[in-house]
């Protein structure tokens, strides 16, 4: 539950405030406990524009523990929403109750939507299991300022898929198997009134989804699935296909993880939670855009039944794929949800995987990399990624790169052993299993977890893409 949000004129009397201004040489005249700041900053030899690189806090004579920052218009979105969620970290560690925000000045309306934003996603108890769970949610946000109190209710919904994202990816793995997954999500259908359809391991087979059905057949009990969501909205002018790869637990299969690299990777269901996430705030807001929303639902075990190496496959579409590592089964699941949601022909595209390692080795956990069918879609995609603070780098598939991935017996190799360019490889190797020319954009989640945290969310589990993802939704409408 997200705390209350309330709107006046007046600064509100709440024990823990965060006050933000325009970054300037001065201060406002009206700046709340203007008298106490400065009195901070002498002491501390700063000057007041550095607040717009480190907030500082001070309790007051009354007792309230304020922060205060600057927003600097000339820095990008991400930059900005670091500087409120280092501001509303020295608030929030308190776990207090009830949290006042007071704005000032050119900046006012966006600091508002910063603070409000950063207090919902930064605030709401994500899962633990300990025997004594002594933390507090925040109930209410007090807000003060000259705002229009209009785009809250998105930033809402927003937060409410950011956390949904987080809380599944958090969950451990004998929570979330395949099979508890598909109740949660079917569940979650029923309330939000999704259509909800599932294509399970005998279904599967009998359609020829060969890729998806080699990963899944290691487990027991075969409890995985592709599950189709279907969001619709009467003046709708298009549709957008959502596809995560949502690999429940991934041990690497024959070719087995070191202990290292195992570790978390419950989380490699992150792609799904990330789509789901995107179709909970759009549903939410009520976005004007249809939606087609397509989980890869699996785990990649190892066991007498798991595929391995040179098995050759088939898959949906009848390309056959000869296995070369059994670590690479993210692109196998992918390959035919990727085949069943371009056959419905939808407008647009997206995937999003915590696919290869070789894009968090080019990128490290603060950017995720994005492929794109065209030019065009590709700059949209990482000028959506400045403008909302998730951030994309663009890479290249040119065709050439697709030799490395020539088989003497199937039509295609799954990866190389090399691992040289996977993150490239892989989507060469997906765009075989995307039909119609479908508009597409592969989304590869190498920050799906970054210590300290990521932009205005101040957790290493972050729910990067759902923001992204809302707002090439609205571009779509």
């Amino acid at each position: 539950m997200l705390a209350q949000l309330t709107v006046s004129k007046t600064l509100p009397a709440a024990p823990h405030l965060l006050v933000l201004v325009p970054k300037d040489k001065t201060l406002p005249k009206d700046i709340a406990h203007a008298d106490l700041l400065a009195s901070v900053l002498k002491r501390r030899d700063m000057k007041a524009e550095e607040l717009a690189k480190l907030p500082v806090a001070a309790n007051a004579a009354d007792g309230t523990l304020v922060a205060w920052a600057m927003l600097d218009e000339k820095k990008d979105t991400f930059a900005q929403q670091v500087v409120v969620r280092k501001a509303l970290q020295l608030l929030l560690e308190e776990q207090p109750k009830v949290l006042g925000i007071a704005v000032y000045g050119a900046t006012a309306q966006r600091a508002a939507e910063l603070a409000v934003y950063g207090a919902w996603v930064n605030s709401a108890l994500l899962p633990v299991r300990k025997k004594k769970d002594e933390r507090k949610p925040l109930q209410k946000i007090m807000l003060t300022g000259s705002v229009d109190r209009e785009p809250f209710d998105a930033l809402r919904a927003q937060a409410e898929g950011n956390l949904l994202c987080r809380e599944l990816t958090m969950t451990a793995p004998n929570e979330l198997t395949p099979g508890l997954y598909r109740q949660r999500v079917k569940k979650l259908a029923t309330a939000q009134k999704w259509k909800y359809e599932e294509f399970d391991m005998k279904k599967l087979r009998m359609m020829g989804a060969g890729a998806f059905v080699a990963v899944a057949q290691g487990s027991d009990p075969e409890d995985a699935a592709i599950v189709h969501l279907t969001y619709k909205h009467p003046k709708a002018k298009q549709t957008v296909a959502l596809v995560g790869k949502g690999i429940c637990f991934d041990t690497g299969g024959h070719n087995l993880k070191p202990s290292r690299y195992m570790h978390n990777m419950h989380e490699d269901m992150n792609g799904s939670a990330v789509s789901l996430g995107i179709l909970l705030a759009a549903s939410e807001e009520k976005l004007a855009v249809n939606i087609d929303c397509w989980l890869a639902i699996a785990q990649n075990h190892i066991s007498p039944k798991a595929y391995k190496q040179n098995d050759i496959v088939k898959a949906l579409n009848g390309t056959h794929i000869e296995i070369i590592h059994t670590d690479a089964e993210g692109r196998m699941v992918l390959a035919d949800t990727l085949t069943l949601a371009s056959r419905a022909k939808p407008d647009l595209m997206i995937d999003f995987a915590t696919l290869t390692g070789s894009m968090a080795a080019a990128l490290g956990a603060r950017y995720s990399g994005v492929f794109a069918s065209s030019d065009e879609l590709a700059q949209r995609a990482v000028n959506t990624g400045k403008l909302s603070g998730e951030r994309l780098c663009a890479f290249p598939q040119d065709e050439d790169y697709e030799a490395e991935l020539d088989s003497k017996v199937a039509d295609i190799k799954q990866c190389t052993l090399t691992g040289d360019a996977d993150h490239i490889l892989a989507t060469r190797f997906l765009k075989r299993f995307v039909e119609h020319d479908t508009p597409w954009l592969h989304v590869d989640l190498s920050s799906s977890r970054c210590e300290g945290g990521l932009g205005i969310v101040a957790s290493e589990v972050n729910g990067f893409g759902v923001a992204w993802g809302v707002a090439m939704l609205k571009g779509a409408q």
